[in-house]
């Protein structure tokens, strides 16, 4: 009359497994949000199309970086974000020290000799960003467009 249904056994059993099964899947999930890509792209793309002479910045919650001309990508703890660029293609200075001073706001003419050194130092940016890789991520995305003589440029800094 208290026995135990002979099937009883069966459903612990099930219950433990399925208990496996979710703290399993529970400390696989990711521990913190993918980075915000197109809220980065949003900063770009708003100075790239100004008409003038402008600057952003935004804040980078992500470890590793790849940007290209016409895109970026973050990257967190195995999280990865993508968002392309609407006003392009833009100049990533990459490891050029000054386009990145550019970048940041010192004038052309200060960190550069002439504006044929200016102009040669942006198409050799293009063309390594076109190969661009992960790389390690600032703790902010800076945004410069700027004209000297016929060079119209924007420069993105990470």
């Amino acid at each position: 009359m208290f026995d135990a249904p002979p099937d009883a056994w069966y459903t612990w059993v099930a219950v433990a497994l399925a208990s496996v099964a979710v703290a399993g899947v529970a400390t696989e999930l990711p521990s913190e949000p993918a980075p915000d890509a197109p809220a980065a792209a949003k900063t770009v793309d708003a100075v790239a199309g100004s008409t003038y002479a402008s600057a952003a910045a935004h804040p980078l919650d992500a470890d590793r970086i790849r940007l290209e001309p016409d895109r970026l990508a973050l990257r967190t703890d195995g999280e990865t974000s993508h968002a392309t660029f609407a006003f392009g293609p833009v100049v990533p200075v990459g490891g050029d020290a000054a386009l990145a001073r550019v970048a940041r706001g010192v004038p052309p003419g200060r960190a550069f000799d002439s504006l044929a050194a200016f102009r040669e130092a942006v198409v050799a940016a293009r063309e390594r960003a076109s190969d661009a890789d992960w790389g390690p991520a600032a703790d902010r995305l800076v945004v410069r467009h700027l004209e000297w003589g016929e060079v119209d440029v924007t420069l993105v800094d990470a």
